[in-house]
This record gives C-alpha cells, structure tokens and sequence, in this order.
C-alpha cells in the first residue's frame, strides 16, 4: 500500500492529487480513528479550495458518527494548541503550507496535538483503501459557522507569552501573505504596544504566497527600508513558518533564530544537555559555530515533525527548520510562526538592542546553494527499481563529502521535486558542485522519464 501522507501530512494540487473526494474519505476515516466522541476540530488558510475541502471532511467526519467544530481561518498552530487545551479528539488544518494556491493539503493532530505518526497515517491509510466503494453522503446540513470564541483563546494565549513585557517603541513591519496570518498578527503586535505596518494582509487565497510571504522577501524587505522600520517579519501561508528581517534587509532565517535563540537559553544554562535540534538542512556554519559555544546540535530529517520527535528523545526545549519552522517549550512545542516573531522581537527589545546587531553577533554562514529538479512523475510511486536507481545515484552524490563541505540531497515530500544542498566555505566550489550534480542527476532522471 502506498501512502498517501508525505513529511507534513497529505498535499497536493487541489482535484487532482487532493479531490473532494479523498479529502470526504479522510474525514470519514479521522472520525472512525477517533479514540473519543469529542468533536475533531477543523481549520484552514485562506486559499479558495479551502471552502471545497472543508465541506468533504466535515461531511466525512458526520458520516462516521462524530462531530466537529470549525475555527475558522486560522494559523496552523491554532489547531493544537487549542486541542490540549480544549480536549478535542483530534485536528484537522487545510493548507498547503508555503506552496502556491493551486495547492492544498490536510494537516492531521492526534489528541495531544501532535502531527500524527506513522502508525496513525497507516490506519487512516487502511481505512482509505478498504473504503474506496464508501458512497459520499449528499444530506442537507446547516451552514459551517465560525468559532470566534476559541479563536480568542489561541491569540489571547499568543499574548500572554510576553508576560509583562511589551513592544513599545519597537516599528515592525508584517508581510501576513494574504495567508492565515492576516486574522490576527497585526491585531497582536500592535496589542504589545509595537507600531505595526503590515502589508499584503488581505485575506486573498488567489495570490497566497505568491511573491511574498517567508519564500519571497523582497516586499518584506522594501517595506522595512521605505518605512524606515527596525525590523520585518514574513509569513508562510498558515503561518507555522516565519523569516525575519533586520533594518538593512538582512535575513533572520531559521538558522540564526535557532542560533540566537539557542544562545540565549545556553548562557541562562536552561538548555537540556546544550543541545537544540535541526535538519540536515542546517548550515554548517551554525553548526561550527554553536559547538564552539559548548552546545550540541543534533541534525534530523526534513520536516518538523522528526523535529518534534527528537525534542521529546533528547530532552532539548528547542529546535527548528531553516525554512523558520520553529518549536520551543513555550506552547509545547506547536510550531508557530507569530510567536517566534514575538519572541524574537521580545529579546530585542529586553537587550536594548536592535535585530540588525544582534544579528551580527550570529554565525557566519557556508556559501549554501539549493537547486530544485522538477520531476514529471509521482517519486513515491514509480516502479521500485528506478527508485532504487534513483537512490543510489542520490547516495553517490551525497557521499561527496570534504573539510567544510556538505552535500545533501532529497525528494521533497510536499511538491514533486528533488532538492540538492550543496555547501562548502568556498563559494566557487558549491557553484561547481551544484552544476555539476545537478546536470548529471538531470540527465539519468531524464533518461528513466522517457521509460514511463
């Protein structure tokens, strides 16, 4: 059997890889998974196949016996956070995360908030092949409202973070990605007393993290310097992720917050054993560097949920992703987006001292280089034996390996593409490792292509 969850649970372009029906299906089969008759709870980001979507898994969960409620537009970390504190069933968030809009996905919590685990994805898996002649119940239901109440509790929660501590003074910029970060960020930063401008922060799931958000910062960027701002924070488009900017547009990617972050509880000797987490994405500059201060990074695969797993293995009450994926104790490891923002902006302002210097006190990173080759066919599915030819030439290349120089490389598990890493301390020869991999792994994947 084949899965259908890749590393951050089921995505894929909406009716083709995600249809109404698969989505009717998964709801159908959370609800019979379901260890409790609590209601599951559901979300979803801004993009138009969210309304679609919603509609089949809530008539799926019906299906099954069980109920649920609709939070609304909402970040991703809303789900979980409000499932350990409301003891809901389990969780659903509709989203594809930063892809473009003509993507969507199902997110899946377990009953502690967790994204579900192997196991888990199994059953539901199960259930989807055993049920492919389960006739789509047509009966009327009433209209899917809004729960505005929980949703206060998730932000209200987002502020108590800081204490008593506020932003005053602070001009911040939020590029929200007319993604699920336009219900609530600027309400939050400007409640913490920060002079807040935000731009694309129209609830808009036709231009959903197109140029703009945590994987195009030039208009994060813009803004900060036309605004005179002391710093910038960009969004994914259900705000799980963010990207911070300094006042000269400099980057505060995942790395440095870790780094930053990371230093800060090493010197008030809170971290378990001086160790944080991150994928074998990381720098190597970070990681150098963060040995050099005494503290241990232990290196995962891509996806926050092995981020998570490791966090809990090891003890460590930190850790994160490149792409700004971050998990902290401070909501049980729920990763989210504003509240790294926040706290980010919370150190600034308790040091006195600006995100543009305190981001020069970070490492200095490897020259990094990541290529995507787009893949014309479905890598999960494809005969074992060009997988398997595919993987060797993959663990060839990866094998590349001298002082100071890393290469990495992967299919990613949300879009049908291969990512190359390729790092080194000497510019020139990432560019002429990257070229050189790329071409040759380009070619023999071509070749396999014209088999199909």
């Amino acid at each position: 059997m084949q899965s259908i969850f890749g590393t951050d649970g089921i995505r894929g372009r909406f009716d083709k890889e995600l249809s109404y029906t698969l989505a009717y299906k998964v709801g159908y089969a959370l609800g019979v998974t379901a260890k409790t008759n609590n209601p599951i709870l559901l979300g979803r980001d801004t993009r138009v196949s969210g309304c679609i979507l919603l509609e089949a898994i809530s008539r799926g969960i019906n299906a099954a016996g069980k109920e649920f409620i609709y939070l609304g537009i909402c970040p991703t970390p809303a789900i979980p956070y409000l499932i350990k504190k409301k003891d809901f069933s389990s969780g659903i968030m509709i989203s594809a995360s930063h892809n473009p809009p003509e993507y969507n996905g199902i997110k899946i919590f377990d009953n502690n908030g967790e994204k579900i685990k192997k196991e888990f994805e199994n059953k539901i898996g199960l259930i989807l092949e055993t049920s492919k002649k389960l006739k789509i119940s047509t009966f009327k239901k009433t209209s899917i409202r809004e729960n505005n109440d929980l949703f206060n509790i998730y932000t209200e929660g987002l502020i108590n973070t800081m204490g008593d501590d506020n932003l005053y003074g602070m001009k911040i910029i939020l590029d929200t990605c007319y993604g699920s970060a336009t219900t609530c960020a600027a309400d939050i930063f400007k409640k913490l007393g920060a002079n807040v401008k935000v731009i694309n922060n129209e609830q808009d799931g036709f231009k959903i993290n197109l140029n703009c958000g945590s994987t195009c910062l030039d208009p994060l960027i813009k803004a900060i310097k036309e605004n005179n701002a002391d710093m910038g924070f960009s969004f994914d488009g259900d705000a799980d992720r963010v990207i911070g900017v300094d006042s000269k547009g400099n980057i505060l990617d995942g790395d440095h917050i870790l780094f930053l972050w990371g230093r800060e509880l090493l010197q008030e000797k809170l971290l378990t054993n001086n160790t944080i987490i991150s994928t074998k994405m990381a720098n190597l500059g970070f990681e150098n560097t963060w040995h050099k201060i005494g503290g241990i990074l232990h290196r995962t695969e891509v996806g926050d949920k092995f981020v998570f797993e490791a966090i809990r293995e090891k003890k460590a009450l930190l850790g994160g992703e490149q792409s700004g994926h971050i998990l902290s104790k401070i909501n049980n490891f729920c990763g989210d987006g504003i509240l790294t923002a926040i706290q980010i902006s919370k150190y600034c302002k308790k040091k006195n001292i600006s995100l543009r210097s305190w981001l020069n006190s970070s490492f200095l990173p490897y020259p990094q280089k990541l290529t995507n080759i787009f893949l014309n066919f479905d890598f999960k599915n494809i005969d074992i034996s060009y997988k398997d030819f595919i993987n060797e030439t993959i663990e060839s290349f990866s094998n590349i390996k001298k002082d100071n120089c890393r290469v990495y490389i992967r299919p990613s598990g949300t879009e049908p593409v291969l990512r190359i890493l390729v790092e080194a301390q000497n510019k020139k020869e990432v560019d002429y490792l990257s070229t050189t991999i790329t071409t040759e792994l380009s070619s023999k994947i071509s070749r396999i292509s014209k088999t199909f």
